[in-house]
């Protein structure tokens, strides 16, 4: 099964998959800066973006998923606000105005494209943009709380730090956390999570 297909079949259902909740990090994280324009890669159903819009951010993601998007927007109305939603490879497209974030909520690739992928990212922020990112830890292999069961997916503060090659104030670290992210966000969890200005 292709990815496009796997995660239109996830997001079909009327649930949400992960919740309609803001990932608890970057949802703080969010508060602590001054609106602007942010983007989050790999947004499936939007609960971060639609939160981003309630707090008077300008709001652009993507996400390979047509359901997703679907269910995003119709999250975004349910609040009153509105989300710029792109359905595609995040790698193909680039927001139409610099960014003064980007939000990284599980976004986990094959190793294959995962710097090409960040670093393309990267290049739509504008100089002091902030990066915000929370993913599932090598550790969190195995557990049965979410996230890829493919170890190369994963990630260590190492990696993080490497992808973040370039920045300033680089803020990593491992944590555990519990989760509570609708049907497949559930229960002990690893996660790395940082913060980077530009």
């Amino acid at each position: 099964m292709n990815p496009q297909d796997f995660w239109n079949g996830r997001y079909r259902d009327e649930s949400y998959a992960y919740g309609t909740l803001p990932n608890e990090f970057i949802a703080q994280s969010i508060q602590e800066l001054t609106p602007g324009k942010i983007y989050f890669p790999a947004e499936g159903e939007g609960r971060n973006a639609v939160y981003a819009a309630t707090k008077c951010w300008k709001v652009w993601a993507a996400d390979q998923s047509e359901e997703g998007k679907k269910k995003a927007l119709q999250l975004a109305e349910n609040h009153n606000v509105e989300i710029h939603y792109h359905v595609g490879n995040a790698m193909h497209y680039t927001c139409p105005e610099p960014l003064d974030a980007v939000g990284f909520c599980y976004f986990h690739t094959p190793e294959i494209v995962l710097a090409p992928m960040y670093s393309h990212i990267f290049g739509q922020l504008k100089q002091g943009g902030t990066v915000l990112l929370e993913g599932f830890s090598e550790k969190n292999l195995g557990l049965g709380s979410g996230g890829p069961q493919d170890l190369s997916m994963l990630f260590t503060e190492a990696k993080i730090k490497s992808l973040l090659s370039g920045f300033q104030n680089i803020k990593v670290w491992e944590e555990c956390v519990q989760l509570n992210e609708g049907p497949y966000h559930q229960g002990t969890a690893w996660v790395i999570r940082a913060i980077a200005e530009k």
